[in-house]
């Protein structure tokens, strides 16, 4: 059974127009519902939530490293610490854990 690689890139191309023009086309004016409105306003970060946190687990040889990187993450994130030092942090309890498990 041969496939048609051409038939796949195009319907990829037509499925990634129309999400993009739909929604331009046929919303013409200032959505208006707060319900509406929040979700559309929080759909980047769970989108971004949702394609980083697995790839966080996965990165590393152990799973236990990457969630304890993540726990050790979230908890200098509350903590207001600067996106640098929360990075920093990860990196080096990656380390120990990679090396101590």
């Amino acid at each position: 059974m041969t496939h048609n690689i051409y038939l796949y890139i195009l319907v990829m191309a037509g499925v990634s127009y129309a999400i993009r023009v739909l929604p331009l086309t046929l919303i013409r004016r200032q959505i208006k519902s707060p319900y509406i409105r929040s979700f559309l306003f929080y759909v980047p970060y769970v989108t971004l939530a949702v394609m980083t946190f697995p790839a966080i687990i996965d990165a590393t040889q152990t799973p236990a490293a990457g969630i304890l990187a993540l726990a050790a993450g979230i908890i200098l994130s509350l903590l207001g610490k600067s996106l640098f030092t929360v990075a920093g942090v990860c990196c080096a309890v990656v380390f120990a854990a990679e090396f101590f498990i």
